[in-house]
Order: structure tokens, then C-alpha cells, then sequence
């Protein structure tokens, strides 16, 4: 019982990191119909900059709970400034175009920032671990868990309400999702898609830096952590199917509660029980499980 609690609350922190991610991914496509293969170096920017400014933070003598400030700013800088820039300066170029060139053009980005980071950082890892450490532990039973981990629990939740209270429950959500079914009538009916791309994009970067903030304390902060983190938050958003907040939920928990139990039962086959839960749903169904209807032009 008590490896099987282990796999359960393993796996449910690990789909709220996979969910944040996931988040930010699959609201750029199911507005914009872009596949953005950067979101894994907008991810490591957060990881990097939130690591610097705690640093400094706290090498200034300041108030360790003021790193979680640090945190959320590092998060914002870089959602408020990359989103606007990508979106303005390259992507609004590029609309109308095939989805594979868009997606080439992300990837792209994705190594231009890859290098950037290596010229501003360099190649050697970075730690800061006080913000994990600085809540102490809490216990279930015989297990013990970092109290950070439920912040992280808490981010994910926060995250989906607040994306699914805006496209169900407020004005901006309602044209959103007017834009989603039908871009050229939107524009027609008087919705500026061009400010609400802009909105969404720069949505969609911060909730990528909020992924990479929450988990620079988690872990060393090193070159090429982007890589791994666009490959996993894929597979949960095709899982899931494309554009779908639902499925993504869905997906980041399947993958999460998988490789928990891969890790705790079968650790060799940890990576590769992933890629085949998402072979197996492909099969069934391959756009995905909560897969949206498309609509047909007559």
C-alpha cells in the first residue's frame, strides 16, 4: 500500500508540472494553429532568469520568502517581453502560411534561444534550492514530501481554472473562442484577431516561464533543459488532442500516473512506457482523446 500511495502522489505532482507546461502549448495552438517548438527554450529562459534573480535576491541579504517574488517577477519579465517580441516581430509575418512552416519557424527559435542562453549563462549548471527547502517537509503516512511540491500542485490547479474561467466567462474567452471556430468570420464580425493572437501568444510564453520558474528550485538549472520539457509536453497535449484545455489535463495525468509507476515498478523502461501510452492512444484515436470537430467549409 505504501508503494502504490508513493506512485499515486508521485504521479499526481508530476501531471501538475507536465499540466503547466501542457497549458501554455496547447492554448497557442488551439487559437493560433501553431506548433511552438520554442515554448521548450521560453520554459529554460524562466528556469534561467528565476535562478539569477533569486540569487541576487538572496545574496543581498533580503528576505528568503521574498524569493518566491523573484519567482513570479523572473516568470512575468519573461512572458511580458519574449511573447510580444516573437509574436510582433516574427510569427505576424509568417500567418496564412502552411503549419509546418510555422512550426519550422518555432524551431528555429527554439535554437536561436537555445545559444542565447549558453552566451548569457554559459554551460554551467545553476542551483538555487532555497525556495524548495525554505517550507520544510510534510508527511503522509510513512512517506515524506517537500510542502513546495503542493505549491506546485497549486500552480497547476490555478492555472487550468483561470485559463478555463477566461474561454468560458468572460468577454475575451468568448471571442477567443469564436476565433478558434473561424478566424476569417471573426475578423468580419469586428474581433481584432491580430491583438487577440498577440494576447494569446504572450499568454502562452508566461505560462511557459511559469513552468520553468516553479522548477529551477527543483533542480540544477543547466543547458539543454528545454529539450526534454517541449518532447513530454507534446506527448500530453497529442494524447490529450490538440487544442483541447480538457485534454491536456487528461493527458499530463496519464503521463504523470505512467511514469510514476514506471519509475517505482519498471525504472528501465521509464522513458519508453511515455511514448508507448501515446503509441497505444494514437492508434484508437489519432487526434487525440478529447480531439475538437473541425469545421467544414461548403
Amino acid at each position: 500500500m505504501s508503494d502504490l500511495l508513493a506512485v499515486i502522489i508521485d504521479g499526481i505532482i508530476y501531471s501538475s508540472w507536465l499540466f503547466i507546461m501542457a497549458t501554455g502549448l496547447t492554448l497557442i495552438y488551439g487559437v493560433m494553429k501553431i506548433l511552438n517548438i520554442a515554448h521548450g527554450s521560453l520554459y529554460a529562459l524562466g528556469a534561467y532568469l528565476s535562478a539569477s534573480l533569486v540569487g541576487w535576491w538572496l545574496a543581498g541579504g533580503h528576505d528568503p520568502y521574498g524569493s518566491y517574488a523573484m519567482l513570479a517577477a523572473a516568470a512575468l519579465l519573461v512572458g511580458l517581453v519574449m511573447g510580444p517580441l516573437l509574436e510582433r516581430g516574427l510569427l505576424r509575418l509568417m500567418y496564412g502560411r502552411d503549419e509546418v512552416v510555422l512550426l519550422l519557424i518555432t524551431y528555429a527559435v527554439f535554437l536561436i534561444l537555445e545559444d542565447v542562453i549558453k552566451l548569457v549563462w554559459g554551460v554551467d549548471s545553476l542551483y538555487v534550492s532555497q525556495p524548495y527547502d525554505l517550507l520544510g517537509n510534510f508527511d503522509i503516512g510513512a512517506l515524506s514530501y517537500p510542502v513546495y511540491n503542493l505549491v506546485l500542485v497549486g500552480v497547476a490547479v490555478a492555472t487550468g481554472s483561470a485559463t478555463a474561467w477566461t474561454l468560458n466567462c468572460t468577454r475575451h474567452g468568448k471571442m477567443l473562442l469564436a476565433v478558434i471556430h473561424d478566424r476569417e468570420v471573426s475578423g468580419a464580425m469586428g474581433i481584432n484577431v491580430d491583438r487577440l493572437y498577440l494576447m494569446t501568444f504572450t499568454v502562452g510564453t508566461t505560462l511557459a516561464a511559469i513552468g520553468g520558474a516553479v522548477t529551477a528550485p527543483t533542480l540544477a538549472v543547466s543547458a539543454g533543459m528545454g529539450v526534454e520539457v517541449i518532447v513530454l509536453s507534446f506527448a500530453v497535449v497529442v494524447i490529450g488532442g490538440l487544442g483541447s484545455l480538457g485534454g491536456a489535463a487528461l493527458g499530463a495525468l496519464i503521463v504523470g500516473m505512467v511514469r510514476s509507476a514506471a519509475v517505482h515498478y519498471l525504472p528501465a523502461v521509464e522513458l519508453f512506457s511515455v511514448y508507448s501510452v501515446m503509441a497505444m492512444v494514437l492508434i484508437a484515436r489519432p487526434k487525440g482523446l478529447f480531439s475538437a470537430a473541425e469545421a467544414r467549409k461548403i
